[in-house]
C-alpha cells in the first residue's frame, strides 16, 4: 500500500508559503537595521547583543555585504 502523499495546495501550501515570506521579510529588516546601526558606528558586539546572537554570528552574516558596500566598520580594538 502506497502511503498518502498530501497535495502540495491549499491553506497548509498557502501557510507555507507566509512562513517563507515572513523569513524573508525578517532577513530584509535585519539586514537595514545592522546596516544603520554599522554606519552610525555600532560595533559588532552591541549589535549581536540588540539581536541576541554571538559577535561572530553577526560578523559572519554580514560582514561581507557591508564591506561591499564601502561602509566603514570598526575593528575590535579601534
Amino acid at each position: 500500500m502506497t502511503p498518502h502523499i498530501p497535495d502540495p495546495t491549499g491553506a497548509e501550501a498557502d501557510d507555507l508559503a507566509a512562513v517563507v515570506a515572513l523569513r524573508e521579510l525578517a532577513d530584509r529588516l535585519e539586514d537595514a537595521a545592522v546596516e544603520r546601526a554599522m554606519r552610525s558606528g555600532w560595533s559588532w558586539t552591541q549589535v549581536a547583543e540588540a539581536l541576541g546572537v554571538t559577535r561572530q554570528a553577526v560578523h559572519k552574516k554580514h560582514h561581507r555585504r557591508l564591506e561591499l558596500a564601502g561602509i566603514e566598520l570598526r575593528r575590535r580594538n579601534a
